[in-house]
């Protein structure tokens, strides 16, 4: 029987696969000025309203001048200068050059520049070192964007890359698309807030703090309901509240065999649920489902299987709503594994690891150590997922292990 045949267990690929069908990208807009338009993604494609440069200017400090001038004399007269903002302005007799900066109008009728470090200054007299290639030194109207040039496409992120970009072109503001909100909650009657008193049997409540970090990281509007105790009543309520405030319900526990009645019921009777056994670890029990037009995605209760889930599956579906068509998965290369990883078949593996660079120069991968699904100090001194094939065993020391180096959401 192969891997993918493992009885009640939905491949990876093919959980996201039904995510994303059942997902369609948000169509609300909003007009943000540029000061606040990082991290939000365009709604459509921005065009340049200018040519940049909108003149051509010089690359060099140094002197412009006609070319068939030294043709007749290598030294020639100073006839002016033209600097960034303050340009060139007058006659300028033949046999002569022009003082220009870096970023300053070309004069009309120069068809060089050549930089002040080839030429000799004796007073107003410039002796040149060699002579000049046609629009040497000079960069043209719109060599680097040309007016009506699309310069960010639609479904772009926004990042200090493109920002800037935007306020070179003079574009105060841009239309983007609308922030998903996204409701979470955890269930459980064990959960305690942080900087309450422990009990008897219970925990603080964690999976909020990674969900609400998560959520802001992907770029999202995060809405804390709080924890929800093991009551058919309140859990109702939470999710008819989380469906009436948001696109996307994210839910931590109540799904593993034996927790999942309330939620099931309850979805069962508001909504539809489809519960799934992915072919993952940490993070089997996974849930997704639509309540009252709102989309769910009920996550396990375990800490580290949370932002797996999170991480994995979560994360390109809320990216597709967001209308984000430049996402992409985070980068995986191949490492060479130092230690050895302990893993049996049947489920794609996101295990905790350190890479590096060793003194042979090769990407090397080490485990964190404990690896159960409770244990977040194994992930927070991690810097990757070492991802371990879905059909694989037990990796050896020096086998080839695929790593997904943490990106942005992570770090």
């Amino acid at each position: 029987m192969g891997c993918c045949d493992t009885p009640g267990l939905m491949p990876v690929s093919s959980a996201i696969d039904i995510l994303l069908d059942n997902t369609s990208p948000l169509t609300q807009t909003e007009i943000v000025s540029l000061v606040d338009a990082q991290n939000r993604i365009t709604s459509e494609d921005i065009r340049s309203p200018i040519n940049v440069p909108p003149f051509a200017n010089s690359a060099m400090d140094g002197y412009a001048l006609r070319c068939a001038d030294l043709n007749n004399n290598m030294t020639l007269r100073l006839a002016g200068k033209s600097f960034a903002g303050i340009p060139f302005e007058g006659e300028w007799p033949a046999g002569s050059c022009i003082r220009i900066m870096t970023g300053a109008e070309v004069p009309v009728g120069a068809d060089a520049v050549i930089m002040q470090e080839q030429t000799t200054v004796n007073g107003d007299d410039i002796t040149f070192a060699h002579t000049a290639e046609l629009q040497q030194n000079i960069r043209p109207i719109g060599n680097d964007v040309e007016a009506g040039d699309v310069v960010i496409p639609k479904g772009t992120l926004l990042t200090p890359r493109e920002v800037p970009m935007l306020a070179t072109l003079g574009i105060g503001t841009v239309t983007v698309m609308r922030r998903p909100k996204v409701a979470f909650f955890s269930t459980g009657d064990e959960l305690r807030q942080v900087g309450e008193p422990l009990g008897k049997g219970e925990i603080y409540d964690s999976n909020r703090y990674t969900i609400r970090a998560m959520l802001e990281k992907m770029h999202c509007e995060a809405i804390d309901l709080g924890v929800v105790p093991d009551c058919p009543e309140q859990l109702r309520d939470a999710f008819l509240k989380a469906a009436s405030e948001a696109d996307v319900i994210v839910t931590s526990g109540g799904v593993s065999v034996g927790e999942a009645d309330y939620t099931k019921d309850i979805l069962d009777q508001e909504g539809e649920v489809g519960f799934w056994k992915i072919a993952i670890k940490p993070g089997k029990p996974f849930a997704f489902g639509k309540v009252k037009g709102a989309l769910f995605c009920g996550l396990p209760g375990n800490p580290v299987s949370v932002l797996v889930t999170l991480h994995v599956l979560v994360q390109p579906l809320l990216a597709k709503l967001a209308g984000h068509t430049q996402w992409q998965p985070t980068i995986t290369l191949s490492a060479k594994a130092e230690t050895r990883f302990r893993k049996s078949p049947g489920r794609a593996d996101y295990q905790r690891a350190v890479y590096r660079i060793n003194e042979q120069g090769e990407l090397v991968v080490a485990t964190t150590g404990n690896q159960g699904s409770g244990a977040f100090s194994s992930l927070s001194i991690a810097n990757c997922f070492a991802v371990l094939e879905q059909d694989r065993g037990h990796i050896d020391v020096g086998e080839n292990v695929t790593i997904e180096p943490f990106g942005t959401v992570l770090n």
